[in-house]
């Protein structure tokens, strides 16, 4: 084994493989020799039981648990081959029974569940281009569908077509690729099962609130090999509890069918598409993250007959299956996806210097338009195998992965012009009716490649003992071709970056049901990180060499009450090592330092056969620990990092009553936090309440009333990090207002 582990880390780090031919033939190589090697190594010698555990455990008990309980056993990854109770790392598995017991529909309600996430505004709110931070580092590029990597940033305003989504907290380069300095977030699409059930779902809420849904599942009987057809269907509108003109509407389809060639052999064949015709909505005027004097929370200070945001989404995925035998499996993915998105754009920032008291004049972007089109082709391939060699168990995974995306941007602007005008800081106007002129002003075009080659190991070392290894080679590619408009400027720019990434724990199993584990690991940010989701790649980091950053932690992992209730609590450190950072010459250079470390913890499933929880806590002390000698980086220096609370909680449980009854409530707290990272300005701490009623009326008939921010808390959800300037406010967007929903479903 240690020869098989130099080679891959020998040929990653081969700096003068040039060509893409070249490192595909090397890695079906690597994959055919290493099941070769397996398969013989299993016919000379019995696989030990414990080996073959991890597989069996999987499809049996995550099916039967998600539909009851909370607690989740594997991943959906195929590159998480081991029990979660097994992996040296904290994940946590928001599961489609609390999804549903919440009616959580966007990616911000979902992990709303999880501590020590937060949101950072993005481009006009609404879910898909909402900012969201891991433990304090952006993961917003980190996103993951059914293990493949979305940098555009699609499936995030609905969860009609989702299982359950995973968070996977700490540098997971080996895992994702570049980025996920504080984790990433992987969605499992829902699949088709081997049962026959139709839920169809209709809701009404407050805030006009409609929904319409259908999930029907059919098995294929004559059809090849328990071959099976879902059918997941959505129609949904509502306005935003407490925001003025701000409305959201949507409609999705998504069948999938899954064909059995063979009794081991699988082919599924997936296909998404969701339109979505939502009112953008950039909050309320602010300063030091707090509301300006005059302003209602209300407030819609962006023009109802200007802006709009239009997305369309599409996606065919293809996951092809064969089982070799019951320790060698082979997995490959395919997905082509695009993504349309017309917005017109109005800042709620506003410039009071220019205007009477109690006035305003719209300062900021006003009326700006951007028609981006995403572009993504990516196949994964992964080989896992379970065997034994000189007395050392193996759940061993190699795999490949190759993909491309392209974006393209049209800006332009309305021309709107304020001259000699303002208006009530206390009802805006919401409409625009002045003058209208407008021009195209740049053309952007984007293209990512990125190239891997990866390997992951759990040997079991003995009963009590596993050792978790995993290196990933990356090769990336962006180029970037910028117009400008209307002189036709044209500006390119490209990002050349190789990088090798590791991971490395140790598991000590004390009991048959405990977990203790120490592991340590790498990422790494290149510049052109967020090529495809934003389109900002700058001759200055190109120059660079990545981003690094590593993590220790130290945890463990309790299964209690006869495995119906997970325990986990994890120390751990994140440090940036050379964060990019702007000089006073406005050179570039790899001179800043950030650390984050804390403490977290984590309790999920039944304390009784009627009473279901799930709880987590997240302690975060950061600190920019160095920084650019300027006037802007000395004032980060020994700083909190922005939008990072030192303390947040999440709960949610529900309890089942005699005669159909369930009842469910939740709660959710952020403490005190810093709006940016260089000054003493702070964000409002907070507390969230939500309930639940569900009474089942039949066997087939279910309903279900949710009541959301139960005492109306006027609370920060995303905030632009930055505090504004008294003749040019920042803006803060709020939580929801309370609202409630009736639903009911009508299953069979």
């Amino acid at each position: 084994m240690p020869s098989f582990y130099l080679g891959v880390v020998l040929m990653g780090m081969g700096k003068q493989v040039g060509n893409l031919p070249q490192r595909r033939l090397l890695a079906t190589a690597i994959g055919l020799a290493v099941a070769s090697w397996a398969g013989a190594g299993m016919a000379a010698e019995q696989v030990p039981q414990k080996a073959k555990t991890p597989v069996e455990l999987g499809s049996v008990t995550v099916k039967g648990q998600q539909a009851e309980s909370y607690k989740t056993e594997t991943s959906s990854s195929a590159k998480y081959a081991a029990p979660l109770l097994d992996t040296p790392q904290t994940i946590t598995v928001v599961p489609q029974a609390l999804l549903k017991e919440q009616k959580a529909l966007s990616m911000k309600e979902v992990l709303a569940n999880v501590s020590g996430i937060t949101f950072n505004a993005g481009e006009g709110g609404g879910g898909s281009g909402d900012s969201i931070n891991i433990r304090g580092f952006s993961a917003n590029a980190n996103m993951q569908i059914d293990g493949l990597r979305d940098s555009s940033q699609n499936n995030r305003t609905d969860t009609f077509n989702i299982e359950a989504i995973e968070v996977i907290k700490g540098p997971n380069s080996v895992f994702g690729g570049s980025g996920t300095t504080g984790g990433s977030i992987n969605q499992a699409s829902k699949q088709p099962r081997q049962r026959d059930f139709t839920e169809i779902g209709a809701s009404l809420g407050t805030d006009n609130y409609h929904r319409l849904t259908l999930d029907t599942n059919q098995t294929l009987d004559g059809v090849g090999t328990n071959s099976a057809f879902r059918l997941n269907l959505m129609a949904h509108e509502n306005d935003v509890p407490g925001r003025d003109h701000v409305d959201r509407q949507r409609w999705g389809i998504a069948p999938s069918l899954l064909l059995g060639l063979s009794e081991s052999t699988r082919l599924t064949l997936s296909y998404l598409h969701q339109n979505d015709d939502n009112m953008p909505d950039y909050g309320v005027p602010a300063f030091d993250g707090k509301r300006l004097a005059g302003v209602e929370r209300e407030g819609f200070f962006g023009w109802k007959n200007i802006d709009k945001e239009e997305i369309q989404t599409d996606a065919f995925t293809v996951k092809f299956e064969h089982d070799f035998n019951d320790n060698l499996r082979l997995q490959n993915l395919s997905r082509y996806s695009q993504v349309k998105r017309d917005t017109v754009i109005s800042a709620s920032h506003v410039n009071l210097a220019v205007a009477p008291a109690g006035q305003y004049r719209p300062a900021g972007p006003q009326g700006y338009g951007r028609d981006v089109t995403s572009e993504m082709w990516i196949n994964q391939t992964n080989l896992t195998a379970y065997f034994d060699t000189f007395g050392l168990g193996h759940t061993l995974v190699t795999g490949v992965e190759i993909s491309r995306e392209d974006y393209h941007r049209n800006t332009y602007s309305y021309g709107l012009d304020f001259a000699g005008r303002s208006f009530d800081l206390g009802n805006p106007p919401g409409y625009y009716t002045g003058p209208i002129n407008k021009a195209r002003s740049a053309e952007t075009s984007t293209q990512l490649d990125n190239e891997a080659i990866y390997v992951f190991d759990t040997l079991a070392l003995n009963e009590q003992w596993d050792l978790s290894l995993g290196l990933r080679y990356d090769w990336i590619k962006g180029d970037s071709k910028n117009i400008a408009l209307p002189a036709g400027t044209v500006t390119r720019v490209d990002s050349r970056d190789k990088e090798l990434s590791g991971r490395a724990g140790v598991v000590y199993k004390p009991t048959e049901n405990g977990r203790i584990y120490l592991a340590y690991g790498t990422s790494f940010n290149p510049a052109a990180e967020n090529l495809a989701s934003s389109g900002a790649l700058t001759a200055a980091a190109t120059e660079l060499d990545p981003e690094e950053n590593e993590t220790w932690e130290l945890g463990t992992k309790w299964e209690l009450l006869n495995n119906r209730l997970q325990l986990d609590a994890a120390l751990f450190r994140v440090e940036k090592t050379n964060a990019r950072e702007t000089m006073a010459d406005g050179s570039t250079q790899l001179a800043g330092e950030q650390r984050v470390q804390g403490v977290e913890f984590g309790v999920t499933g039944r304390i009784t056969d009627q009473w279901n929880v799930y709880a987590n806590y997240t302690f975060l002390d950061s600190e920019t620990l160095k920084a650019a000698d300027t006037a802007a980086g000395i004032a980060r220096e020994g700083q909190a990092l922005g939008n990072t609370p030192p303390r947040s909680f999440n709960l949610w449980s529900t309890y089942e009553l005699p005669a159909g009854w369930r009842v469910g409530y939740g709660a959710r707290y952020a403490s005190e936090r810093n709006v940016t990272s260089s000054d003493n300005a702070k964000l409002d701490a907070y507390w969230v309440h939500n309930a639940m009623v569900g009474y089942k009326v039949t066997d087939e008939l279910d309903l279900q009333l949710n009541m959301n921010n139960l005492f109306d808390k006027e609370y920060v959800q995303s905030v632009r990090q930055n505090v504004g300037l008294n003749t040019r406010s920042s803006a803060i967007e709020y939580g929801d207002a309370r609202s409630a929903v009736l639903s009911a479903t009508y299953s069979f």
